[in-house]
């Protein structure tokens, strides 16, 4: 079976799980997720699972991806926060939904790869930076939404902070050796929030801090 044909079953099997947002479906079906994927697993490119990028991180199965990216609710008008570049693949996927895309990522080898991919794919509208991100991306705050890639082990306030009225925050939050959860946080235009939980999921940690050894040689974040 060909990519372009695996590409096309795995939609409709996203379909059957209930992502429904043609937008979204649209914008995966757009970006080819065998770019993000290491050579050693492009035959599964299009198989609905996790895959291994390197650093102890993966590439989330595409399920995941087209679920919490329909929970987001984003348009073309917005700025989004995502925090957790990995491969770049979901960062690809919400360039074609959103204004503008600001995403952090831990370690600097894997936002270097993500920022090739982009360019290769001539995606221009996601500005990236190695940073921590438990602290958000203060400096352009506030984002209309904001995506979490790894799980908090509880709802991390300053990137609520970050959220403007009307936001919302897409998260797993639970500790990797426990049930996590998906959880949507919504803040009105008072600036109170609301907790929705999606369902189980499974996710590395959202570590705190940037790698010791890459700290020590960057002296901090900085723009990427």
């Amino acid at each position: 079976m060909s990519l372009a044909a695996r590409k096309i079953r795995l939609v409709m099997q996203l379909r059957q799980t209930g992502v429904v947002d043609t937008a979204v479906l649209s914008a995966i079906e757009r970006i080819p997720r065998e770019a993000f994927v290491p050579e050693a697993f492009q035959d599964r490119a299009y198989e609905n699972i996790t895959l291994p990028i390197g650093q102890g991180q993966t590439l989330s199965q595409p399920q995941v991806v087209a679920k919490m990216t329909q929970a987001l609710k984003a348009d073309r008008r917005m700025k989004v926060l995502e925090i957790g570049t990995g491969s770049g693949y979901q960062a690809a996927v919400l360039s074609r939904l959103c204004r503008r895309l600001y995403t952090i990522e831990r370690y600097r080898e894997l936002l270097q790869t993500a920022e090739k991919r982009l360019a290769e794919l001539r995606i221009h509208n996601v500005t990236s930076r190695v940073g921590d991100g438990w602290q958000g991306w203060r400096e352009q705050a506030p984002f209309q939404r904001i995506i979490v890639t790894a799980a908090a082990t509880s709802l991390p306030e300053r990137l609520i902070d970050q959220l403007g009225p009307g936001g919302i925050m897409v998260c797993p939050v639970g500790a990797e050796s426990r049930v996590q959860r998906l959880m949507r946080i919504t803040r009105d235009d008072s600036g109170n929030v609301q907790e929705e939980d999606l369902g189980e999921v499974r996710f590395v940690p959202l570590v705190a801090g940037l790698p010791q050894q890459q700290s020590r040689a960057a002296g901090g974040p900085h723009g990427g």
